[in-house]
């Protein structure tokens, strides 16, 4: 997957019923729409039916039309173009963007953004340390996160609002 062009709006999950839909396994809000052509594998396939929540949607593809096609596909990625993609408000980024940036306190290293997590109250950077430690859980806000430099791939944190010793 080029990263450019490409977002991952999920993993086709458990089926749903008989006529082809299933659950999507974590769900990227905004990027599952009914009718918006996504890849799946190598084929680009329409979405022709989307029920649920953001937070556990049911899609059925075209072409899927029985239990089995469901399963066929049970764990492959969903992605979504970049192009045809929301516009981001300031200060928003997609998962995508923001996992293998580096994670700096001022001229200390800390270490990578493994993922991005949703959590109930915020999401966070889940860090994991250059040191080999444990890893970081980072919220996204602004007290915690000082800066994001998508082009340098760069994420400039605040270790002390975080209760640790900057290095």
């Amino acid at each position: 997957m080029d990263p450019r062009r490409w977002l991952r709006a999920g993993a086709v999950g458990s089926p749903h019923g008989l006529d082809g839909s299933f659950h999507v396994a974590q769900p990227v809000a905004g990027l599952l729409v009914l009718g918006e052509e996504i890849r799946v594998g190598e084929q680009e396939l329409r979405i022709e039916r989307r029920a649920g929540t953001d937070r556990r949607p049911i899609v059925r593809l075209e072409g899927c039309s029985v239990r089995a096609d469901a399963l066929a596909l049970r764990g492959e990625q969903l992605l979504v173009a970049r192009l045809r993609a929301p516009e981001l408000e300031p200060d928003e980024w997609w998962a995508d963007d923001l996992e293998g940036c580096a994670v700096r306190d001022g001229a200390a290293e800390v270490g990578r953004v493994r993922r991005l997590l949703a959590l109930p109250s915020c999401e966070v950077l889940e860090v994991e340390r250059a040191d080999g430690g444990a890893d970081l859980l980072v919220p996204l806000v602004r007290d915690a996160v000082r800066a994001v430099d998508i082009d340098r791939r760069e994420i400039e944190i605040d270790l002390e609002f975080l209760g640790e010793e900057p290095g």
